[in-house]
């Protein structure tokens, strides 16, 4: 419980964590990040680690500050954190792609209760229609994000196809939060409400899956009514 609460605190104040972080830590608060986003990328089971909106927070403390008056750099350096963290990205959704296509098909011999054959089936075929765009689009969506790459192993994507998505889309995702948070991140009314402005990137994350699911049900009560 307590672990869940440093979580939240922490997702909700990364201003002040990233703070404490290359205080206390240096240079090596590039390696803290690249573990945060290889992990909540690449471990199906750690979605809910920080994703955009630490990117967004990384790429606000690489923009230039005024301090008693005077311009001064960043703690990170911007190409250094798009380069590094790309990678991280990219190393993630490599290793959750492998353990789906390793773990998967041995989950899916028999049945269980929220495992089976024609949820694999399914996912076939939804990949193989929409493979690609999936795999971009999932790295803007909270949890989605985590799982998507390890189904399109279970689904037996070609590595070769997921390679170029997983290329373009951690890129896009990557390069597109920390340019963003560069940009606007130190704008006074974005640095004094930071915490709103996270809540804000988390909101608007998870609203395309919730429409998804509500749109959904409302197709099945149609169906059955």
């Amino acid at each position: 419980m307590e672990i869940i609460k440093y979580l939240i605190d922490f997702i909700l104040h990364l201003d002040v964590h990233l703070t404490e972080i290359i205080t206390n830590y240096g240079v090596w608060a590039y390696a803290i990040l690249f573990l945060i986003i290889f992990v909540e990328t690449g471990l199906v089971i750690m979605p809910f680690l920080p994703g955009d909106s630490l990117l967004f927070a990384a790429g606000a403390f690489a923009a230039p500050q005024i301090i008693n008056g005077q311009q001064v750099d960043g703690p990170f350096n911007v190409f250094y954190l798009i380069g590094l963290l790309f990678i991280a990205a990219f190393l993630g959704d490599t290793l959750n792609y492998a353990i789906g296509n390793w773990f998967g098909p041995k989950v899916f011999q028999k049945d269980y209760r929220f495992l089976k054959r024609e949820y694999l089936e399914k996912t076939e075929m939804f990949y193989h229609k929409h493979g690609g765009k999936t795999i971009i689009f999932a790295r803007f969506i909270p949890i989605i994000r985590t799982f998507a790459p390890f189904i399109a192993g279970v689904g037996t994507m070609r590595y070769a196809k997921f390679l170029l998505y997983n290329i373009v889309g951690g890129f896009i995702w990557v390069a597109g939060f920390v340019i963003a948070g560069y940009l606007f991140g130190n704008i006074p009314a974005v640095k004094k409400n930071f915490t709103l402005v996270i809540f804000a990137i988390i909101i608007l994350s998870v609203l395309p899956p919730l429409y998804e699911v509500a749109k959904h049900k409302f197709a099945r009560k149609k169906v059955n009514a």
